[in-house]
């Protein structure tokens, strides 16, 4: 079984990568808000940062550079690593799809930017197609992307933040959405087939481009964050399929629950096919999902607000258990900001390499 593993690009919200083999048995991978850079080295996330791979070029010296300072000897987004650099994990955020479907964003110095604008009514749904890709100006724009990125940093490694389809379909359709996977099924499945076509379209589309420059991804990942508003038995109804098309398409699939409990959907996730990732919070069942997905690389999301708040005993005590119950796994440390000391960062990481230790 492939596997996949939890990846947080400098100055870019979390996704997913391909293992090395070489990852510690619980591994830990830290991840920083916008807001932490741009206070800490006065990077701009603004939209120039999403357009321009030269600017994203300078501003990853910077912030690499701040790591290796601030955290010497800790491989805090692979700063102690000899790969090329990756210039196209994190542009637009969560809003690919958004602006597939001419949504527009929001952007701000110091988050990722945000789309916004009237939800999608039923007659507009009713009205919308899948778009050609290859015809799609915000798309198209991406490619071009890939190939400055080839010219400035010699590689086109890196992804984008497709979300997947619950994910989307809630941003498309707002609201409205989960009251429609009650009462207005054709509606939601008419939208969540859009959206899984586009998905599929836009994948095939950006592989091709990045392995005509020698970079060669087989993998998808479907974020789920709002199925805890859903319920296992709507998932199960309508929404399984959909993440069943994706992975049928792939060799490898991610799922991403947030750091929410994955109890529920745990049974439903295992009818998915070649799942070689999986995400959850620490009140999981985290012995049932190891029972369930031996194979898969598991994660355990440590929200930030408790590796702020808790003690220094408390958080190994946590950690201990992830390592029991879940490990081999990583530990996700991610949307850390300012108010997160350096030091509570540093022990979990060293945490994370004594469990690794002790366990292996």
């Amino acid at each position: 079984m492939k596997q996949l593993k939890y990846y947080i690009n400098l100055g870019a919200p979390p996704i997913r990568d391909n293992v090395t083999g070489n990852e510690l048995f619980i591994n830990p991978v830290v991840g920083f808000n916008p807001s932490w850079f741009n206070k800490s080295c006065g990077i701009d996330f603004s939209e120039e940062w999403h357009t321009n791979p030269q600017v994203r070029y300078d501003a990853h010296k910077k912030m690499k550079n701040e790591i290796k300072n601030r955290f010497p000897g800790y491989n805090i987004g692979e700063v102690l690593e000899n790969k090329p650099i990756d210039l196209l994990t994190g542009i637009f955020g969560i809003g690919i799809m958004d602006s597939i479907f001419e949504r527009p964003l929001k952007f701000y110095e110091d988050r990722w930017p945000v789309p916004y604008g009237e939800h999608l009514t039923e007659d507009e749904i009713l009205k919308l197609e899948v778009p050609n890709l290859n015809e799609n100006k915000f798309f198209q724009s991406i490619l071009m992307q890939v190939e400055i990125i080839y010219k400035l940093a010699g590689n086109a490694r890196g992804f984008l933040n497709w979300q997947g389809n619950l994910n989307t379909a809630f941003r498309l359709r707002g609201q409205e959405f989960m009251i429609d996977l009650i009462s207005n099924t054709k509606i939601a499945r008419r939208l969540l087939n859009i959206i899984s076509d586009t998905y599929l379209q836009g994948v095939t589309l950006l592989y091709e481009k990045q392995k005509s420059f020698e970079i060669d991804y087989q993998f998808a990942t479907v974020a789920n964050c709002t199925v805890n508003m859903v319920g296992p038995e709507i998932y199960k109804n309508t929404l399984l399929e959909y993440d069943k098309k994706i992975a049928e398409k792939f060799d490898v699939i991610g799922i991403h629950n947030c750091a929410w409990t994955a109890t529920p959907y745990l049974d439903l996730y295992s009818q998915i096919p070649n799942v070689g990732y999986i995400d959850m919070g620490i009140e999981t069942d985290l012995k049932k999902a190891k029972e369930i997905f031996p194979y898969a690389r598991r994660n355990c999301l440590y929200k930030s607000i408790d590796l702020k708040n808790k003690s220094f005993e408390e958080i190994n005590k946590d950690f201990e258990f992830i390592a029991m119950n879940l490990g081999p796994c990583d530990i996700g440390l991610p949307d850390i900001e300012m108010d997160v000391p350096d030091e509570k960062i540093k022990f979990a990481i060293d945490v994370c390499k004594e469990l690794s230790e002790k366990y292996e």
